[in-house]
């Protein structure tokens, strides 16, 4: 068997092992404080569902659009699209991605993730999660507020600044692994 599936597989196995014992001490918390104060735990866990309940229709998007990803974009695809190669189609591509992804940012992460070991570059997921800082929806209040020039200067400097801050990335992660850094 191949030695980097030995060690893919048992990582695999020690995050799962992390996650129920963490899973399992919250669990144990929740006991031992709901002796002493049942009404607040309550209220904790009321909060918690109320979030889940909130962030679930992101979250079966995200878990969607990965499923999609891993069935239909093989490596090679994304390589093309957002790797190394991908030229100004990959910038372009990142930009209006981020612009047009909502819900909170911690539901992405696994799908670029996901992304990032298919091919994609690092600067491109810098460029992805700036753009997320541009809103549609909330551009009408914007504009209401503050005037339509501004919100148009503004839109195009956050995604200039996107630009410069994927490329830093990159700048940054080629120094790393000239000087023999792997992970960065």
């Amino acid at each position: 068997m191949n030695p980097n599936k030995n060690n893919k597989k048992r990582q695999q196995n020690k995050n799962l092992i992390y996650g129920f014992s963490f899973l399992g001490s919250v669990f144990i918390i929740y006991l031992l404080l709901s002796i002493f104060d049942l009404e607040n735990v309550y209220k904790s866990l009321q909060a918690s569902l109320d979030i889940i309940i909130q962030i679930l229709p992101i979250l079966i998007l995200v878990i969607l659009m990965m499923l999609f990803v891993n069935l239909l974009l093989k490596p090679k695809t994304v390589s093309k699209l957002l790797g190394g190669e991908s030229g100004l189609r990959g910038w372009l591509l990142a930009i209006f991605m981020g612009i047009l992804s909502h819900g909170p940012i911690y539901v992405w992460y696994p799908l670029l993730k996901n992304l990032k070991d298919s091919g994609m570059k690092s600067g491109l997921v810098a460029v992805f999660l700036y753009n997320r800082a541009v809103k549609i929806p909330l551009l009408p209040v914007m504009i209401y507020y503050f005037g339509i020039g501004f919100a148009l200067i503004l839109t195009f400097y956050m995604i200039i600044a996107s630009l410069l801050e994927g490329k830093i990335i990159e700048i940054t992660e080629h120094k790393f692994k000239d000087k023999g850094i792997k992970d960065v």
